[in-house]
């Protein structure tokens, strides 16, 4: 009997159940509104017969008996077009032939099962494990792939897709979001055409710098917040990421969703497992905005840390001081902070380094020792005065890097990612650590881990990373430079594995050069990020509405800040729309502007739990018109916070009502305008007034009533009676 006669067994007994029932066997994986559909056909390959809304009587599922298009491709065989999976046999074989072995569901709670199917090579001692996550009430599904062989040597892996899903539709167009340092997470829409459109990235680190690996896709017209058909999809991984779009000769989609195979064949050794990142996926026939909610509520259920949990209002020093400080201006930030009424102050670059001090960005990265000369009573000294102000106290790293001029660099050179035979490449005067060595692993999580330790009132980490991967090389991978960038990520996540299980509830902030790496593979460790070092009131209009497509709002950091010619209402009423934070210099405003300053964190305060914890909805988009409004609802719909910010516009540019969302038709509301300036009372002519829920989403308010006025703000709460 031949070793892989249990592949052939399969068939037949797949063969017989399609004799006997006279249907292909079926395995349906649904939420509460979308339903996925795979199909083992006669000749044992696993098909995808559909996705998308969950018909309404079950039986209709049995109809669903497509065969056109295999689940998960393995490249080398009959197939014209991307494939899934590419391998590299340890014979030389470059090809694999995929057939199903069988599957298994399993109940992981009320709202979460997981669908396991097995397909393997009848050649070859190579599986294939494609997982799914359901999450029923939130309408998500988490996709990802497992990779392992017995074969006598290592394979070489050179494509390996988290996701292939299959789409049907007369016409599909893609929302993807570019940018680049300082301009993140533009929107950008376009029909999808013939051939194959790709979103990638190749650096590494910072790797989602240019574009983000997340998207709408809409079938057949395009959508908009409150109508479509469409997914939003977003990749679970911090590094290099590829997300292609194939249509055919037929008008079918083929979309793949993975790490990025470039420069990066795998190798692979018997009995080792290969996972890849999660794709992260959510339909709706609903328009955007509900796609956006489900995957705001599934983040902060099952993926944020403590995403139920309250967040801290802070007090950063960055943009008030930079690295030039001492002991005694941090301390007289503090008493702005206190000022102010924030939670924390956070303290950021340039507070280590002795023989080479932090003075500026050319040394001590590495060097993660106080700076006794600006620091003489050391973090022990800040941590008590602080803590005297009621403030607790955070700090800002950047662990991966490393200087040049550092003690760290002249003892260990070897630690760090350099190609050999070629001179060392700087990005912002420094080096990136090869965190792929165990020893390097170790040296990270012991900079933190004992910087915990001694300073226990570290409350706060922001945790930095201001450079991408270039001249790439680990010496010590030595032959396998192939695995170099996808081991660097996933050593990433194992050091913060090691810092999560220790420390799981400490508040860490994600920054990459501002929303350079934002994406729920890290974001399952980090409970945060930083979404631009760009703090312009009006460019932060339109990164954080983009960045608000895919992540819960209290994820999204929102400074106040000095940059932008705005009024500090303005630029306070748009940080308020995500997780309210300062990085300013408090003694440099007027008692004017600090009175609102304080007043606005007392309402932020009581408003957050609606902000951080209700349902989002876009009403009027800054790329449709030259205002942005947006409010959020919270679960019993019976408190709203409204935001409405008009942008530069042109004389006579006329303003109609907007539609509310996500009321209850049978309840009143009352309206009431807050974060006004000291001493002024609201002028809306809605202010005080209370209309019902049907009247507020059928008739509308003008918010621009009165004096319109350029890059002004208004926030309003509405509050059941």
């Amino acid at each position: 009997m031949k070793k892989y006669h249990y592949v052939f067994v399969v068939l037949l007994f797949v063969n017989s159940l399609v004799a006997v029932a006279g249907t292909a066997p079926q395995l349906l994986i649904e939420t509460k509104n979308s339903l996925l559909v795979f199909t083992v056909g006669t000749n044992g390959k696993l098909y995808q017969s559909y996705f998308g809304q969950k018909p309404s009587h079950p039986a209709d599922a049995e109809l669903l008996q497509s065969m056109r298009h295999e689940a998960y491709i393995g490249a080398g065989m009959g197939d014209l077009f991307e494939p899934a999976i590419r391998i590299v046999h340890a014979d030389g074989n470059p090809s694999l032939d995929l057939v199903y072995a069988g599957h298994k569901t399993e109940k992981k709670g009320d709202d979460l099962s997981l669908t396991t199917i097995t397909l393997k090579d009848p050649k070859y001692p190579l599986e294939v494990v494609l997982h799914f996550s359901a999450y029923f009430k939130d309408d998500v599904l988490k996709t990802w792939t497992e990779i392992k062989h017995q074969e006598k040597k290592p394979v070489t892996l050179s494509n390996y897709a988290s996701s292939m899903l299959h789409f049907e539709a007369s016409k599909y167009w893609l929302s993807q979001f570019d940018g680049d340092y300082m301009t993140e997470m533009r929107m950008k829409e376009s029909l999808l055409t013939s051939g194959i459109k790709v979103l990638d990235s190749k650096l590494g680190t910072r790797a989602h710098m240019y574009r983000a690996p997340a998207f709408f896709l809409s079938f057949n017209k395009p959508s908009d917040e409150n109508n479509g058909e469409l997914i939003a999809g977003t990749l679970a991984w911090s590094g290099n990421f590829q997300c292609s779009f194939e249509i055919d000769q037929q008008n079918s989609l083929r979309m793949i969703n993975g790490m990025n195979p470039w420069a990066s064949e795998y190798k692979l050794p018997a009995g080792k497992r290969f996972e890849t990142p999660a794709f992260i996926f959510t339909y709706s026939n609903k328009g955007r905005g509900q796609a956006s909610r489900n995957l705001h509520r599934w983040a902060r259920k099952y993926e944020v840390p403590d995403g139920e949990q309250p967040r801290l209002t802070l007090l950063n020093n960055w943009e008030a001081t930079h690295m030039d400080f001492n002991q005694e201006v941090l301390v007289e930030l503090f008493d702005g902070a206190k000022q102010l009424g924030v939670d924390l102050f956070l303290l950021d670059d340039g507070w280590f380094g002795n023989k080479y001090p932090r003075d500026a960005d050319k040394t001590a990265l590495g060097d993660w020792q106080v700076d006794q000369k600006k620091l003489p009573g050391g973090l022990a000294h800040l941590i008590k005065a602080a803590g005297s102000r009621d403030l607790k106290f955070g700090i800002w790293l950047e662990p991966e890097m490393i200087s040049p001029k550092s003690e760290l660099y002249e003892q260990h050179p070897d630690w760090i990612l350099k190609l050999p035979n070629r001179e060392e490449s700087y990005s912002r005067n420094q080096l990136v650590l090869d965190l792929v060595n165990p020893k390097v692993q170790d040296f990270v999580f012991n900079t933190v881990n004992d910087l915990l330790l001694q300073n226990p009132g570290i409350a706060f980490i922001k945790w930095d990373c201001n450079r991408m991967l270039t001249n790439t090389y680990s010496p010590f991978l030595k032959e396998n430079q192939g695995n170099l960038f996808i081991d660097y990520t996933k050593s990433l996540y194992v050091i913060m594995e090691r810092l999560r299980k220790k420390y799981p509830h400490l508040p860490i902030m994600l920054c990459a050069g501002g929303g350079g790496r934002v994406d729920y593979g890290g974001l399952k460790y980090f409970s945060e990020f930083w979404p631009s070092d760009n703090t312009d009131g009006l460019e932060r209009v339109f990164i954080q509405w983009g960045y608000l497509n895919f992540f819960p709002s209290l994820t999204v950091s929102s400074h106040v800040t000095s940059m932008g010619k705005q009024s500090l209402k303005f630029r306070t009423d748009v940080a308020m729309m995500g997780k309210l934070g300062y990085d300013i210099r408090v003694k440099n405003l007027s008692p004017e502007e600090i009175r609102f300053s304080a007043a606005v964190l007392k309402n932020y305060k009581r408003m957050s739990e609606v902000i951080w914890f209700g349902d989002l909805y876009r009403l009027v988009s800054p790329y449709e018109e030259n205002r942005a409004v947006l409010m959020y609802v919270n679960e019993t719909k019976n408190k709203a916070v409204l935001f409405s910010y008009l942008l530069n516009f042109r004389k006579k540019e006329y303003m109609g009502k907007v539609l509310l969302s996500g009321l209850d038709p049978g309840k009143k509301y009352k309206i009431k305008e807050t974060n006004l300036l000291p001493d002024v009372a609201s002028t809306h002519p809605d202010d005080g007034k209370s209309y019902t829920g049907d009247y507020l989403m059928k008739i509308g308010l003008n918010l621009s009533a009165g004096k319109i006025i350029p890059l002004s703000s208004a926030v309003f709460e509405l509050i059941a009676e």
